[in-house]
């Protein structure tokens, strides 16, 4: 360790940065990777997730779990993997959030069906549920294009807000407020 405090460690390239904290375990070591670094790691974590608190918490979280990383992977070019880390910690927030929002939207839709009481007895489950989809169906064609069109991508092909928003050209913003008033109009529809 004594190798690192005789020289200003601010001086040293990435790899010795790390070598040493493999060799030493000194945080400070990580902590000097971090200063140059978590503004990148930021922007990044900005692109994909929209939201500059979550991108914050992002970039804490993966500076957090490199001091495990580096320790376990052989690192040539420390950009790049950290590049390569953060989109990848991102796509995992993202497929968590997705997942979570799909559990979320099931549970309101059962929650939903048990409240209406229209299924008292388990021989009119079924015959209650294609009655329900043949009226959602129909309360579909009825919403203006934008929301039909981003309701349709996001529930029955399940892509997330981005692939909607990539297929359809529409602005990520919009596409969560045609999915939003869209979900609103429906149930509206539903229940006249």
């Amino acid at each position: 360790m004594g190798f690192f405090k005789a020289k200003n460690i601010s001086s040293y390239t990435d790899n010795e940065l790390i070598s040493g904290y493999k060799k030493s375990g000194d945080n400070s070591l990580v902590g000097e990777l971090y200063k140059r670094y978590s503004h990148l790691v930021f922007g990044v974590s900005l692109k994909y997730l929209k939201n500059e608190d979550e991108a914050k918490d992002a970039v804490l979280q993966i500076f957090e779990n490199l001091l495990d990383d580096l320790k376990k992977h052989e690192i040539n070019n420390f950009k790049s993997w950290l590049h390569s880390v953060t989109r990848n910690h991102c796509l995992m927030f993202l497929r968590k959030q997705q997942t979570l929002q799909k559990r979320v939207n099931e549970f309101e839709a059962v929650y939903q069906e048990e409240e209406s009481f229209d299924t008292p007895f388990a021989y009119h489950e079924k015959e209650n549920k294609e009655v329900m989809l043949t009226k959602l169906e129909e309360a579909i064609t009825m919403l203006k294009d934008e929301q039909r069109i981003c309701i349709e991508l996001f529930f029955l092909k399940e892509k997330c807000y981005n692939e909607v928003a990539e297929i359809t050209g529409y602005d990520l913003k919009k596409v969560k407020s045609y999915i939003q008033n869209g979900k609103r109009n429906l149930a509206n529809i539903m229940s006249a």
